[in-house]
C-alpha cells in the first residue's frame, strides 16, 4: 500500500473562472484570486491505492485481494486481468477547516470548484504514478455508486483493504456510505486496451458528471456477458 500526499496543484483563477462560468468579469476574478490564496498553503490533496490480485470471478461478482465484490460489470472488466489498483483519492480533509460564511454563497462555489480541481489533480497524479511505476500504458477505472450494477455500499468493502483510511489520509465513511471529505473519490484502476467509463452504460441523461455517450449496446454485452 502506497500514500501519496505531496500532490502538486496549479489552481489558476482562469480555470475557477471557466468551471463558474463567470466569464471574464475582472470583480470576479479578484475575488476568486483571493480565495485562491488564501485556500492553496491550506488545501493539501491525497491519495492511496494498493496493488492488488484478481483471486477469484463468477457471474455476479469478482474477488480482489480476499475481498468479495458484487458487480458483473466489475467482473467482465477483470475477467482477464490479473492485477488491479484500489485507491482513495480526496481533495484533503485540510480544506475543510477554511471558513467560508453561510451567507457567502459566491465565496462556497469558489472553494468548492478549487476543491474538486485538487481533487482532480490527486486523480491524474495517481494515475500517472500508477503508470509509470508498473509500465502500464492506458488504465481505466470503476467506482462504487457509479452503477446500479455496482452500488454505493461496496464502498465498505473497498474500504475495508486499506484499514483505517480516515487516519491515513483523513478520509471518512458515512453510516449511508458517503465519504468525508465530499470531494473524494473511490474506485478500483485496471489496465485495459479500451478506454472504459462507467457513464458509457448509464442511461441518465441530465448529470452533470458525465465523461462519455450512453452506449446501450454495450450496456447490454456488458450485462448478457
Amino acid at each position: 500500500m502506497e500514500i501519496l500526499d505531496s500532490i502538486p496543484i496549479d489552481i489558476k483563477t482562469e480555470y475557477v473562472m471557466e468551471k463558474l462560468h463567470l466569464g471574464k468579469d475582472e470583480k470576479y476574478a479578484e475575488i476568486v484570486q483571493e480565495l485562491i490564496d488564501q485556500i492553496t498553503p491550506i488545501i493539501r490533496p491525497k491519495a492511496m491505492y494498493d496493488e492488488k490480485f484478481v483471486e477469484h470471478i463468477d457471474k455476479d461478482s469478482v474477488e480482489i485481494g480476499g475481498v468479495l465484490f458484487k458487480s458483473r460489470v466489475l467482473r467482465v472488466n477483470l475477467d482477464k486481468i490479473g492485477r488491479v489498483f484500489p485507491f482513495i483519492a480526496t481533495s484533503g480533509i485540510e480544506a475543510e477547516s477554511f471558513d467560508i460564511s453561510d451567507g457567502d454563497l459566491m465565496g462556497k462555489f469558489i472553494i468548492d470548484a478549487v476543491k474538486e480541481m485538487a481533487l482532480g489533480s490527486a486523480l491524474h497524479y495517481l494515475v500517472e504514478h500508477i503508470k509509470n511505476r508498473y509500465k502500464i500504458e492506458k488504465i481505466s477505472a470503476m467506482n462504487p455508486g457509479s452503477l446500479e450494477d455496482w452500488p454505493i455500499y461496496e464502498q465498505k468493502p473497498l474500504f475495508s483493504i486499506f484499514g483505517d483510511v480516515e487516519k491515513m489520509i483523513g478520509v471518512k465513511l458515512s453510516d449511508s456510505f458517503l465519504m468525508f471529505p465530499i470531494k473524494s473519490v473511490s474506485g478500483v484502476f485496471f489496465s485495459t486496451e479500451e478506454n472504459f467509463a462507467s457513464c458509457q452504460l448509464c442511461s441518465r441523461e441530465k448529470c452533470p458528471n458525465r465523461s462519455a455517450k450512453y452506449d446501450p449496446e454495450l450496456k447490454e454485452k456488458y450485462m448478457s456477458a
